[in-house]
């Protein structure tokens, strides 16, 4: 099963790190990655999806990561991506400014009932602790002890409608450039992953409060998929149906670019 996992995780880093540079380096015969109508793409995202049934059925639903003794911490988490929201968004260098006090994370969307909550209310609530490892689609990884609110708790306490699929994660950061100017960040998962134990709304790490270049206040840790799964800065959590109303449709910053969607390890 390790050898399977392992070769999955190499698969993932060479056409994911291949696939996105292409892509955004501009070379014009690989601009089916960014235009979703390809055929060429569109066979990509289904042979993307059948790998994707495959671990499940493989690896399993409950499966857990593996998890670490805080020994096996050898330096902190290093920063990756956008590091400081303050430089596109004002309302961050407010939420900074003013302690978080203002901050509010919110769940949305296919909800019985939209929820809001206080940065300090999520630290009262009951935690998880885990020592896992990320690891990073460049191909590095790093030994980390992150503490946050299950995501499957707080669902349950929105009452998560049937006609939900997936969990969509909007983001204060944004990256790139050009004509159109930096983008948010977005990512998403499936509800498997969302009511995983393991996958937490996190507001410690190390067991300090969640520094900014890690992306403070919340940050979402779903330990069974890559790096570029784990977004940071997170203000709203919303249940859809489809991904068709964010970006390109393809469930993430970097999906959009031409990543895997489903960034499973």
């Amino acid at each position: 099963m390790s050898g399977l996992i392992l070769n999955r995780r190499r698969l993932l880093r060479l056409g994911a790190v291949g696939a996105g540079s292409l892509a955004l380096a501009g070379c014009d015969q690989f601009d089916f990655l960014v235009d979703r109508n390809d055929p060429t793409r569109n066979f990509l995202e289904r042979a993307n999806d059948l790998t994707y049934a495959a671990q499940r059925a493989l690896v399993g639903q409950q499966a857990m990561a593996k998890e670490f003794a805080e020994t096996e911490i050898r330096q902190g988490q290093k920063p990756n991506g956008s590091t400081d929201p303050r430089q596109n968004s004002e309302i961050y260098r407010k939420l900074i400014a003013g302690d978080w006090s203002d901050y509010r994370l919110k769940i949305t969307g296919l909800v019985e009932t939209e929820m809001s909550y206080t940065l300090a209310e999520l630290r009262n609530m009951p935690s998880r602790t885990q020592i896992t490892r990320h690891d990073c689609v460049e191909g590095w990884s790093c030994i980390a002890k992150w503490t946050g609110v299950p995501l499957g708790r707080l669902l349950d306490a929105a009452k998560v409608k049937p006609t939900a699929r997936f969990v969509v994660f909007q983001c204060y950061d944004a990256l790139g450039g050009g004509l159109a100017g930096p983008q948010p960040y977005y990512e998403s998962c499936d509800l498997i992953d969302a009511f995983h134990p393991q996958t937490i709304a996190a507001f410690g790490l190390n067991g300090q409060a969640l520094p900014v270049e890690n992306g403070a206040p919340i940050r979402i840790r779903n330990e069974r998929a890559l790096g570029y799964k784990q977004p940071k800065y997170v203000h709203t959590i919303e249940l859809v149906e489809s991904f068709s109303r964010f970006g390109l449709g393809q469930g993430g910053y970097w999906e959009d670019r031409g990543y895997d969607w489903y960034g499973g390890i």
